[in-house]
């Protein structure tokens, strides 16, 4: 049964943020909410994590993991960006934008689109997301909480709690989360191309 953390949306309580990053680090796949929406998070290295991600969500290997992280010096460590692509992301981040970049040598290849080499990064807008950010010292190995068939994700923790307790280990619920996942844009060649219009205003990258 997944364990349940009622958290302050604006000031979320340390200890439960730590418990919830001690159980990350032990290989746990969690709910957590950003400023998109709800999201699946693990260890960058769990295998057992993207493998449980995959069957909650129905993923094919060509689907773009994302790596959400707490700044800008987390994220390059783990994509190649060069500075005109640089500039255009620092300027919309921290927002609800998914980038995909060029993975280094640092991003696990189960992880990468198996043609590209590539993965997504982002840096949330989210109080509770940074603070267990901060807390872990790494990125959440992530992908949007949408179960197959649904339109829409779930925005609530409770009913997420419900739904799959028997599938995660842990949900952090600090209120509602909206329903439009990030607006991914794809800088893998250099250029901005939109490959997915939502939370995030894509008309700085037309």
């Amino acid at each position: 049964m997944a364990t349940y953390f009622d958290v302050h949306p604006v000031n979320p309580q340390q200890r439960s943020i730590g418990q919830v990053a001690d159980r990350i680090r032990s290989g746990a796949l969690v709910v957590y909410p950003t400023d998109s929406c709800f999201a699946l998070g693990c260890r960058i290295g769990s295998r057992d994590g993207i493998d449980r991600i995959r069957q909650i969500r129905q993923l094919d290997d060509r689907h773009h993991f994302t790596l959400v992280c707490r700044d800008f010096a987390q994220l390059g460590q783990f994509v190649q960006i060069d500075n005109d692509v640089f500039r255009a992301i620092k300027a919309a981040t921290p927002g609800s934008y998914t980038f995909i970049l060029p993975a280094t040598r640092e991003v696990p290849r189960r992880l990468l689109h198996p043609k590209k080499k590539t993965v997504g990064v982002r840096i949330p807008d989210h109080v509770v997301a940074q603070a267990l950010l901060a807390e872990l010292g790494e990125p959440l190995l992530s992908s949007t909480l949408l179960l197959p068939g649904e339109e829409e994700p779930m925005t609530q923790g409770w009913e997420i709690k419900e739904r799959l307790d028997h599938s995660v280990d842990a949900v952090i619920d600090s209120g509602d989360c909206g329903t439009e996942p990030t607006t991914v844009v794809d800088f893998s060649d250099g250029v901005a191309e939109i490959i997915r219009t939502g939370a995030g205003d894509p008309s700085r990258f037309e």
